[in-house]
């Protein structure tokens, strides 16, 4: 039964959810990181939204609008900390074809029902589903978008004027050629090739001076060759604000409105949450080299410090209604569309930013300029910034994408996406792209390979792929092609098998045995598994894995041995425990023994080679081989009373845990070390229900390795947690998922551990049961090297995908 202790109500204060820190509300305080990298981005920025505004047609002023507005509303609301929103390359073409059909008001009025339309998606909680894409269908889109940018830029450059389409770019370039502006040709080149050289700078004095944004550099430097030497180019030319235009009522067919609504509501939406994944992964990586940093030059204590402020992931559903807020703000004040923007959010988190201040501040800064700087920005020469924005579109089509792509044989999904993107349109040419996804899925689905030979006297059949409905035929051939009465194996590797393929195999192993022949199904491996054929009655002579569990014990038939009431017990087993442990014994020799003998006997051979490190708590109810679906050799586990890791040093004559991590972390060399809880856990109880004043004892020694949890909990610097959308049920289950995380950071005080993570050779999990759900959420994405923090971003359970999120 559970551990737990008598609980004290009557002196304990009841643990509240901390809503503010000590000593009142907190006030706004900026940290010199923040600062500096919000400079960094807004050099960036500036440039970046007035070329991306001349590439759409739109007033000049609404990318700084829109740069503005991504700054303030969509950073402070959204929900990655770290991302920079404002006008993105992405939503050039859109934009301008919209702008171009419509006009400008109600190009206004589509962005703020895009943005209304973004509130309503999160609201939905349907974040996660824009994941869903294929990669190669947004690298093709982007890509396609990136061609059309630098077709259309390179009339500007060229001192001409962009057509409206990319194939009216192309057709219309070889004339463009012919009447070169030379003013316009020498700013665009000087541009280029600053943006190209700067970042290249070599030595000392090229490591400073990459500190500077090479596109400042690059406008800033055409602007002034064009002052001094005198050129006639076309120039920046913001009007009054007085005369800024704002939205109108949309005016349009219906139907182009709605579709035009629908184009900016998923380019902003997927880019964005594209951008917030990508920036977790920058975060994590830069986080986890601090750490490392920290742990080898500062003591504990200095640790825990710069853990407890690291970034925390972004919550995407949060972040999508940031970016629907920053819309409805920046349409209503006649601003571009708004996304959040990989360029200017990797310049953030590499200038050092720590919080969403930096985000907010480089928006008040291009706020700032748009009212001090008019001067200054009408001396920017139009062709420096269309060379700039046609280096964007250029970098749009990444060959880092393009070797992706191949390397997961998407190449051709890839190449259609961006062709019809270009040549055709967004939507039609990511629909293009969906429709080839598919095709090739449902090609790679069908690509099943089955060949037959004769092996030792015996019929191999061997089936490479997935076993589907549409190799059925295929299959059924293959099996009548097998001479009655003979020896059959039947080698499958695939993972998938639908319910016709089961049907035609499984009939064909009847008639084939009834006819006097054998059949062995395996594995790639050649390990034997449960033929389809298999009688009802054979099957139930066997414990199957955990379907006939029943109170605690494999139901047997009314006749099994044993199960006479006057049957005599082994020797040495005369209580009815000892008798019910034989009786399972035999059971497992006698069921088990025969399919996992020869398994065993390999890694007796071979030594114990297991991948992963389970710590678990001792409760009789967690089954981890049921709970990992893990076999012989595949967990190194230890389980105590509580999932405890106590801290280095304090082990106080008890190293068995420490013991445990330095010899499968050192010794064995697993991969991985998992940390699992579990509801209603005694220990957490009795924490909660403990006092200072209650007597010593060997428990009580024991569980004072878990006060850290409990002040965690109380503690009002961490954030309490949401499990599948709802907060823990009571005290109990919060402490329970509080103390996972406070384990794991307990973990990376150990010196193996810590320089297994340093290495890149060791990760870090947190698993929580729900005992009565039977359902287990993995608090931790497996891939993630960086520490763990009470934000739970991510639960994948063994059902369908949920979320645990902070509240």
């Amino acid at each position: 039964m559970p551990l737990t202790t008598p609980a004290r109500t009557t002196n304990r204060p009841r643990v509240q959810r901390p809503h503010s820190p000590p000593g009142g509300p907190r006030r706004f305080r900026v940290a010199g990181a923040d600062l500096s990298a919000s400079v960094a981005v807004f050099l960036i920025a500036l440039p970046l939204s007035l070329g991306i505004a001349l590439a759409t047609g739109a007033p000049l002023q609404s990318g700084l609008v829109a740069a503005a507005v991504g700054g303030l509303v969509a950073g402070r609301f959204g929900g990655s900390p770290l991302q920079v929103s404002g006008p993105a390359a992405g939503l050039t073409v859109v934009t301008a074809e919209l702008i171009q059909l419509y006009g400008w008001r109600t190009t206004c009025a589509i962005t703020v029902l895009a943005g209304l339309a973004q509130l309503g998606l999160s609201a939905l909680r349907v974040a996660r589903s824009a994941l869903a894409v294929s990669p190669a269908i947004v690298h093709g889109m982007l890509g396609g978008i990136g061609v059309t940018i630098a077709l259309a830029q390179l009339h500007i450059v060229l001192g001409g004027t962009p057509q409206s389409s990319a194939v009216d770019n192309v057709l219309g370039l070889p004339a463009q050629l012919a009447d070169i502006r030379p003013g316009a040709l020498l700013i665009s080149a000087l541009t280029v090739a600053v943006l190209l050289c700067w970042p290249r700078l070599p030595g000392r004095a090229g490591r400073f001076s990459r500190k500077v944004p090479a596109a400042l550099v690059a406008v800033a430097g055409a602007t002034a060759v064009a002052a001094f030497a005198g050129l006639a180019v076309p120039r920046v030319d913001l009007p009054s604000w007085s005369s800024h235009a704002l939205p109108g009522l949309p005016e349009g067919p219906v139907l182009g409105i709605l579709a035009g609504v629908l184009t900016i509501t998923l380019v902003t939406s997927v880019q964005s949450l594209l951008s917030a994944v990508a920036v977790d992964k920058l975060v994590a990586a830069r986080d986890n080299h601090s750490n490392h940093s920290n742990h080898s030059n500062h003591s504990n204590h200095s640790n825990h410090s710069n853990h407890s402020n690291s970034v925390p992931r972004s919550r995407l559903d949060r972040e999508l209604a940031g970016q629907g807020a920053a819309n409805v703000v920046s349409g209503a004040l006649g601003g571009l569309p708004v996304a959040g923007v990989a360029v200017r959010s990797v310049a953030n988190v590499s200038a050092g930013a720590v919080s969403r201040a930096s985000t907010m501040l480089h928006g008040l800064w291009i706020v700032l300029a748009a009212l001090l700087l008019v001067p200054v920005l009408d001396l920017i020469p139009l062709p420096a910034l269309a060379a700039l924005v046609m280096v964007v579109g250029i970098q749009m089509v990444s060959i880092t994408h393009i070797r992706t792509v191949t390397r997961h044989r998407e190449v051709v999904v890839y190449a259609v996406t961006l062709t019809g993107v270009a040549l055709i349109g967004l939507l039609e040419g990511v629909a293009l792209g969906i429709g080839v996804a598919v095709a090739v899925a449902l090609h790679r689905l069908a690509r099943t390979r089955i060949a037959l030979e004769e092996r030792d006297g015996r019929q191999l059949l061997r089936v490479r792929g997935q076993l589907t409905f549409l190799a059925v035929p295929r299959l059924s051939r293959a099996l009548h092609q097998l001479p009655a009465g003979s020896d059959v194996v039947v080698e499958l590797d695939g993972s998938f098998m639908d319910h016709a393929a089961y049907e035609t195999l499984s009939d064909w192993t009847a008639g084939h045995l009834a006819h006097g022949g054998t059949v062995e199904t395996t594995g790639p491996s050649g390990v034997r598994i449960a033929e389809p054929g298999a009688s009802t009655a054979t099957a139930q002579t066997c414990c199957r894995p955990w379907t006939p569990w029943h109170n605690h014990q494999c139901e047997e038939p009314p006749d099994a041995p044993g199960k006479e009431s006057g049957s005599p017990a082994p020797d040495g087993f005369r209580s009815s425990t000892g008798l019910q442990l034989a009786r399972g014994i035999g059971k497992f020799q006698r069921n088990t023994a025969p399919f996992v003998r020869d398994e065993l006997a390999r890694l007796a051979r071979e030594g114990q080679r297991p991948s992963q490190l389970f710590l678990t708590c001792a409760d009789s109810r967690l089954v981890t081989s049921m709970i990992t679906s893990s076999g012989p050799g595949d967990l190194f586990t230890v389980r105590n009373v509580g999932n405890l890791v106590p801290r280095p040093g304090e082990e106080s004559g008890d190293d068995s845990v420490a013991a445990a991590i330095e010899y499968a972390v050192d010794v064995l060399g697993v991969d991985s070390i998992t940390v699992c809880g579990h509801s209603g856990c005694g220990a957490m109880q009795a924490l909660l229900g403990g006092g200072p004043d209650q007597p010593t004892s060997p428990l009580r020694r024991w569980l004072r390795h878990g006060r850290p949890s409990l002040e965690r909990m109380a503690s009002r610097r961490h954030a309490w947690a949401r499990i599948a959308g709802r907060l823990p049920a009571d005290a109990v289950e919060q402490l329970c998922l509080t103390n996972v995380v406070q384990q794991l950071e307990h973990l990376r005080e150990y010196e193996p551990v810590a320089r297994r993570l340093a290495e890149g050779t060791l990760t870090l999990h947190g698993v929580y049961f729900h005992v009565g759900e039977a359902q287990a959420y993995l608090l931790s994405e497996p891939d993630e090297p960086h520490g763990y923090d009470d934000v739970f971003t991510r639960v994948m359970p063994t059902g369908p995908r949920e979320r645990v999120r902070a509240s």
